[in-house]
């Protein structure tokens, strides 16, 4: 099963999408569409599971368990940025992939900017991925490392990994006709927690909880109780996406990290309102942004994921991998006469 997910899991995938393409067009948005779409919202549950490596479990669960299954919720209430009027291939990709497709842009516009846009973000993926794999090198000495700073160097890993998957599949979109959207958008120069997850991180989940959660909670309840719900929400799906990862309980450590930036978010966004004013400079504000996510996220966040020795599964998987990819590499060049 490990080999054949490499093709299944995608082709699945974009079956399970058509599927919801076709539903979307010949019913309208309510409770008909969403029963008709169930078989696509369970499938999208359980392929994560056939993903063997922890990399691609937690990647493949972000994708499909939480923002796929999101977006076809959305879809069956008739909200949400997927468009059952899209051509296939657009809405496949944007429905199966942390992707959004920018409005309002012709395909002369999405065709005259590509050739100034795509190269500094696949360079940009480039250096990422050199990083991380410097940083898989320094992990096998963590055992001398304190965990804090262990866990930081993860963060850093994880960020590098989306920053460098994402730009890429916006390429591929551009190089398929499609104007993506940034995901993101240099978190480390956020001004405030809300700048930081509202504007500059994960702008894809941002897009799907604010229609799904904030809107309606807010409608009923008032902004904050709807930024309250949103974070809920949000950590409620991160330990989900660590249930795929490890195989474990759930810990509620994810929940309680951004319950408290929700938290957090609510009591500035008062401040900003009782004090009328502009802020901290941004040279005083960034760095207690980045160091109040960073010190939660070493409390909080990073524990679950890469504590109790799923590191040491995560750092072995990836070894085998590389190992793996050099044995390939070299089978292929003694086909070709080059090598011995």
């Amino acid at each position: 099963m490990p080999h054949h997910s490499v093709f299944t899991v995608p082709l699945a995938t974009a079956l399970a999408m058509l599927y919801a393409r076709h539903v979307a067009t010949v019913v309208r948005p309510g409770l008909s569409r969403l029963l008709l779409l169930a078989p696509a919202l369970a499938l999208l549950l359980v392929l994560p599971l056939a993903a063997p490596l922890y990399s691609t479990r937690g990647t493949a669960a972000f994708f499909l368990a939480w923002l796929g299954e999101f977006k076809l919720l959305l879809l069956a209430a008739g909200n949400g940025p997927l468009d059952p009027a899209l051509r296939p291939v657009p809405f496949v990709f944007t429905a199966a992939l942390p992707v959004k497709l920018l409005r309002h842009q012709s395909p002369d516009d999405t065709a005259a900017a590509a050739p100034v846009k795509v190269v500094p973000p696949l360079l940009s993926s480039g250096i990422k991925v050199a990083v991380m794999v410097a940083l898989l090198q320094v992990f096998h000495g963590k055992d001398r490392m304190h965990p804090y700073a262990v866990f930081a160097l993860y963060g850093v890993y994880m960020y590098c990994f989306l920053d460098s998957l994402l730009p890429c599949l916006a390429a591929l979109g551009r190089a398929l006709g499609m104007g993506l959207e940034p995901q993101f958008d240099r978190p480390y120069l956020s001004a405030s927690l809300q700048d930081f997850w509202g504007r500059r991180w994960n702008l894809m989940a941002s897009a799907v909880l604010r229609p799904a959660v904030y809107a309606p909670v807010r409608a009923r309840l008032g902004a904050a109780a709807g930024v309250l719900a949103t974070f809920l929400v949000s950590g409620l799906m991160h330990e989900l996406i660590a249930c795929y990862i490890t195989f474990r309980r759930p810990t509620g450590r994810l929940a309680a990290f951004f319950l408290l930036h929700g938290a957090a978010v609510c009591a500035e966004r008062w401040c900003a309102r009782r004090w009328r004013s502009a802020g901290a400079p941004r040279v005083v504000a960034t760095p207690l942004v980045v160091a109040f996510v960073l010190g939660t996220a070493l409390w909080l966040f990073f524990p679950p994921l890469f504590g109790d020795g799923m590191d040491d599964r995560f750092i072995a998987e990836f070894d085998a991998l590389m190992a793996s990819l050099v044995g390939a590499g070299g089978r292929v060049l003694r086909l070709a006469g080059i090598a011995r």
